[in-house]
Parts: structure tokens; sequence; C-alpha cells
């Protein structure tokens, strides 16, 4: 980490953990797993608390449900030592675009590159 990225850390928290949690988290927390997009998560040592630092921008949506199961202590053990059964239907997790210029713009859409005219709407003139 270059002297700028870790001056950021300390005084930001809006893409990553700052200076302080992750002393807090080196010293009072146990490194659990990672999940695919790089997100590190810990529990203290007694195991009463868990957390996520996120790798880059803090989304919440960017936990997939196996470990926000864990986080939320509806799994006791981590999705590293016991994986979810997926079944074959199930799409892969993907984070909340909405807001973002990748969002889903239906048919019609002004927010589409080309709208389609609308044809199933007649202005109204009056006479």
């Amino acid at each position: 980490m270059g002297i700028l990225n870790s001056l950021l850390s300390a005084v930001t928290w809006w893409d990553g953990a700052t200076l302080n949690t992750r002393i807090w988290s080196s010293r009072n927390g146990t490194r659990v797993g990672e999940d695919e997009q790089g997100n590190t998560f810990f529990q203290t040592k007694d195991g009463k608390r868990r957390w996520v630092m996120y790798n880059g921008e803090i989304e919440a949506s960017r936990v997939s449900p196996d470990w926000h199961g864990w986080l939320h202590f509806t799994y006791d053990e981590p999705p590293t030592d016991r994986p979810m059964v997926h079944k074959v239907w199930e799409k892969p997790h993907v984070e909340n675009l909405t807001g973002t210029a990748l969002a889903y713009a239906p048919p019609g859409s002004i927010r589409r590159v080309e709208p389609a005219p609308r044809q199933d709407y007649e202005a109204w003139s009056p006479e």
C-alpha cells in the first residue's frame, strides 16, 4: 500500500475499511474466510460478533447469500467449512445494480440508450 492509500484508509470509510478497523480486527478478531469477490470475514475470539471487510466499495448487496447467513447467525459454520447446497435452477449471486448505469431499464424507458417509441400511449390533444 502506498503512502497515499494508507492516509486515505485512515480517514475514509466508503471504499474499504479504515485503518482503525483494520487494527481493531487484527487485535480482536479471527479471520474466518474470504468470498469470491475478495471480501474478508471475521468474528471475535469468543464468536459473539461477526463482520465483513469489503474489498473495494462498501455495498451490502456484494455479500453472497451463503456469507449473509453466516454473518447473521443463521448458520454456525462459515461457507468455507460447510458450503451450502445449491439447486441447479439457482442463479449466481449478483450485487444490486439499482442507481447505476447497469440497472435494468425496461423497453420504452427513457434511461435506455435507444428508447423504443411508445405504442401503447396516445397523447391527448384539446380540440
